[in-house]
């Protein structure tokens, strides 16, 4: 069982919000969407479930072309942002109330109700009514929901954005659980990158209506194919330094330089980009070769045992992420430490040329 997507895209009014794109996910599989806000990632979504057609393309679910077929006629179940349930219903006809449309017997409806209440425990809430619930077992009851129509696509948009932190925890430990014990496709979009990572499986990255790149969570992490991946996948995102390649060494900025070993030996002279993420950035020097940059500080964000730190360096603007609770003089210089084991090298296309664990290893 699978869902293909063949050169799909989709144009209105003659700006394109999904650009040809060509994706297949299997039977069973987890698959996270991750873009930031107005990437495509709702586009491409309703293009899945037949909410929108597409303007070029074809769909393919279980071999067959349902491009021109209506949603209601495709086994997909989708879950918003929003708690969408039935306010006037118990948790027991909410999660029933599909089953009821398809017409099946009260008791396929029962047994089908009540497993899938035991799976997203539920099943003490089932004579409650949705606003007596707490935010998390709403969101749960929409998940039944969805879940219980045996659909074999479930397409699950920003779920727990309206969660607390707490509630979303604990709800992107479950999705995976209950993923795997459904055997459906599911498709999980988010904006943030520790949600994708958390909840594995495979992951579109998605920049401005396009899909980047797709395969297995942390290979797309680890090894994103260019600089546009890599900052999608990257929160804050990644820093780049302009960088030039001259002989055996390879210079960043005005005044630091790393021997171009491995690999980059090879490398023809010329300019490149170099990236490395916020949390790879130090106030202390811990590497021997760790290279050092004279940045300004502009700005510190504390988050309780994690220092946001917004930095300048000659006109470049970099986030850099460092533990514990600092008192830094805002606007002063600030001399960080960047180990050269954590830099990607990106080509003047911004495509990948040497990933993190290879690039200026010594």
């Amino acid at each position: 069982m699978t869902l293909e997507l063949r050169g799909v895209a989709k144009t209105v009014g003659g700006q394109p919000h999904i650009h040809p794109t060509d994706l297949t996910l299997e039977s069973g599989t987890m698959n996270v969407l991750l873009g930031p806000t107005l990437s495509g990632k709702t586009s491409l979504m309703r293009l899945m479930a037949g909410l929108d057609a597409p303007t070029s393309g074809r769909i393919l679910w279980r071999g067959e072309d349902v491009t021109g077929m209506r949603v209601q006629d495709r086994k997909v179940a989708m879950v918003y942002q929003q708690f969408i349930n039935y306010p006037s219903m118990s948790v027991y006809d909410n999660i029933a109330s599909p089953m009821k449309l398809m017409g099946l017997d009260r008791a396929e409806i029962d047994r089908r109700v009540r497993e899938t209440a035991d799976l997203m425990q539920l099943t003490p809430q089932l004579e409650r009514k949705p606003l007596e619930l707490s935010g998390g077992q709403q969101q749960r009851c929409a998940l039944a929901r969805a879940l219980v129509k045996n659909a074999g696509l479930v397409l699950l948009d920003e779920p727990l954005a309206n969660l607390d932190y707490k509630l979303r925890e604990e709800l992107r430990i479950e999705i995976p659980r209950i993923f795997e014990a459904s055997g459906a496709i599911f498709v999980y979009a988010t904006t943030e990158p520790e949600e994708a990572l958390l909840l594995g499986g495979n992951t579109a990255t998605l920049w401005q209506g396009k899909v980047t790149q797709f395969g297995v969570t942390p290979q797309v992490y680890r090894r994103p194919v260019d600089a546009t991946t890599a900052r999608v996948f990257s929160d804050p995102p990644m820093n780049f330094l302009a960088i030039r390649k001259s002989g055996s060494e390879l210079k960043f900025g005005n005044d630091q330089s790393a021997p171009a070993a491995g690999k980059l030996a090879d490398l023809p002279d010329g300019r490149y980009t170099a990236g490395f993420r916020p949390n790879h950035l130090e106030i202390s020097r811990h590497a021997k070769n760790a290279l050092q940059f004279v940045t300004r500080l502009g700005v510190t964000e504390l988050t309780g045992s994690e220092t946001f730190i917004h930095l300048d360096h000659h006109g470049e603007r970099w986030v850099g992420l460092i533990h514990g609770v600092h008192d830094l003089a805002l606007g002063e210089a600030l001399t960080v430490w960047l180990d050269p084991r954590h830099v990607y090298i990106f080509g003047e296309d911004g495509a990948l040329i040497a990933p993190a664990a290879y690039a200026l290893a010594a």
